[in-house]
């Protein structure tokens, strides 16, 4: 993480840029903040690769898929521009490392965290795959671990550079000992592909051994093609990672298992819940991501030049003043000819959030010879809001609003249904929130975000969990919540089948206030999970469910009513949040 240089732009389509990630063969990586406080790595291609259609054309095919792909473990795309004339994109970021750095820092993983590791990236090479997208260069530094687990990043982006060179020179892309035996002698590729390079990732990961033993890239390349005649010596790798080796590594892609079966694999072989990774890497590893978390969350404001990044050079702890006057809501800044002009447009900063954290990291996909890493930074997987669009999405305002916005029965009801929030009278007892009115300021430390703002949790289905993320807040019904960062899941269901979860303690206020709110959420939580036949009983209209949410702020979802369905209720309240002291 580096500070703006001179001849950088300052704001990209309404994205203040705050400091330099990275930079690569495509173009260079920024940080920058979303209204709604959200962190992006914001990518601004070069010039030479705007102006070659070829590339605009795999670049743009390349985005829209990347767009398809969510889920856990996933680092998407939020907002893009592929039409401009300089083409950018922006992507959640997370602090963390890049597997291989990690490796580095901390060496080989216990075999069951690596184990748990694979099932994670299994669980993304799920999404991505149903998404109708194969990933083609699985490999340590396309898998990040953050402070929340390990994501699956660059599954199409960096392609369109790579395949614009190589395919006019009959060249593949990918990293050549991380390839399948289909991939290296150039056929067709299935999703198997994915799994056999999870494989040889696996047994890197837990050993610090490639499968194919050593030497270069070619020749690594060179001894998968052959794997049917000599498969890989798997007798050095200890049991249950040897068995689970042999299946991803089969020579046929028809005999690997698929993504979601490797899942469930992996997570048997590990004894522990994929998304359960919570002090699973190593200590020096775990303290290096805590130091960039820390390091990136207090960027409020460009770094200038000359400034540094790192653990004696720490932004201090003081947030500068909020703008007198917030930025509108009605509309997102529009680029004006392309979002970096010849001279570019310098940003007032009344566009941006606080952001609660951040880090970043670009990697570029490898030709055939080597691989190509920017160190130092990677990409987050929080949640944005308002990414139902496709094509140009309006920048930072339309992804979420500002700081002390109206509330969301204030906006248009398009923007609530996207949201999840319950319009004005969507449910009979919406007046019965009524009793939850606030009367005193807020106590000292804390800050009112948002206060009684409609929202609605509804069911998915039988099959699928809805996530309720009360940060920005999101309800999600397909259970796709960037990055775990959810308070609530819920899944429809009679009797004991169906449930509300609460994946952060939560407990019931019996006041309004502040302290009341935190004291019930820290002091007296409710169990984990509230079975679907008692939720009438818990939720009666006007009762306070606090907690402290993922991003470490104050949380009260107060129930105005349920409406029944066929095995479930639909929840109504109203939400309130604050930051905390």
């Amino acid at each position: 993480m580096k500070p703006l240089r001179p001849e950088d732009p300052r704001e990209v389509a309404g994205y203040r840029l705050l400091a330099r990630i990275g930079e690569g063969g495509m173009g260079a990586v920024f940080l920058s903040r979303t209204r709604g406080h959200q962190p992006v790595a914001l990518k601004v291609i070069r010039r030479e690769y705007a102006e070659d259609e070829e590339f605009r054309r795999r670049f743009e095919h390349e985005v829209r898929s990347a767009r398809q792909v969510q889920g856990y473990h996933i680092v998407p795309v939020l907002d893009h521009d592929t039409g401009g004339d300089q083409p950018w994109l922006a992507t959640a970021y997370v602090p963390g490392l890049s597997l291989d750095a990690a490796l580095a820092v901390g060496g080989p993983l216990a075999v069951d965290s690596a184990l748990q590791l694979a099932g994670c990236v299994a669980e993304a090479l799920r999404s991505i795959h149903a998404a109708g997208v194969i990933h083609r260069d699985l490999k340590p530094s396309n898998v990040l671990l953050g402070g929340d687990g390990p994501f699956v990043i660059d599954f199409g982006i960096a392609r369109a550079a790579d395949a614009t060179q190589l395919t006019r020179s009959g060249g593949l892309v990918g990293t050549p000992q991380y390839m399948s035996p289909e991939h290296a002698e150039g056929l067709s590729l299935t999703p198997a592909t994915d799994v056999f390079s999870l494989g040889l990732v696996l047994a890197v990961a837990a050993t610090g051994r490639h499968p194919y033993g050593d030497g270069g890239a070619i020749t690594l390349a060179t001894k998968i093609a052959n794997t049917a005649v000599r498969p890989p010596d798997l007798g050095g790798y200890p049991e249950p990672l040897r068995g689970v080796l042999e299946r991803c590594l089969a020579a046929d892609p028809e005999a690997r298992p698929g993504a979601a079966e490797l899942a469930v694999i992996c997570e048997k072989a590990a004894g522990r819940p994929p998304r359960e990774f919570a002090g699973r890497l190593p200590e020096a590893v775990a303290a290096e991501i805590a130091r960039r978390e820390l390091a990136v969350r207090e960027v409020d404001e460009p770094v200038a030049v000359g400034g540094a990044f790192g653990t004696t050079h720490l932004p201090g702890p003081t947030r500068p003043p909020q703008p007198a006057q917030p930025p509108q809501v009605t509309g997102a800044p529009q680029p004006t000819g392309g979002p970096a002009q010849a001279a570019p447009a310098l940003g007032n900063g009344d566009g941006d959030g606080r952001a609660k954290r951040s880090k970043g990291r670009l990697v570029l996909v490898t030709v055939v010879a080597a691989a190509v890493v920017i160190a130092g930074a990677t990409w987050k997987l929080t949640r944005d809001k308002g990414d139902a669009t496709g094509g140009r999405t309006g920048g930072p305002a339309a992804a979420a609003p500002p700081e002390g916005s109206a509330p969301a029965a204030a906006q248009s009801s398009a923007g609530a249904a996207q949201s999840g929030a319950a319009q004005p009278g969507a449910s009979g007892s919406a007046s019965a929130s009524a009793k939850s009115t606030r009367s005193a300021a807020p106590s000292p430390g804390y800050k009112l975000v948002f206060e009684k703002r409609p929202l609605t949790i509804r069911p998915a289905g039988l099959t699928n969990y809805t996530q309720v993320d009360l940060d920005i807040p999101k309800v999600d019904p397909a259970a796709q919540n960037y990055g775990g960062k959810s308070e609530m899941q819920y899944l429809e269901g009679s009797g004991d089948a169906g449930y509300l979860e609460f994946l952060k303690g939560t407990g019931v206020s019996q006041g309004d206030s502040e302290a009341a709110c935190r004291e019930a959420a820290e002091a007296n939580p409710l169990a984990r999970q509230l079975k679907m036949k008692e939720l009438a009983a818990t939720f009666t209209a006007g009762t306070r469910l606090c907690t402290v949410t993922s991003e470490k702020n104050l949380a009260m979802f107060t129930v105005s009513g349920l409406t029944p369905r066929a095995e479930a209720y639909d929840i109504t309240g109203e939400l309130t949040l604050w930051s905390m002291p």
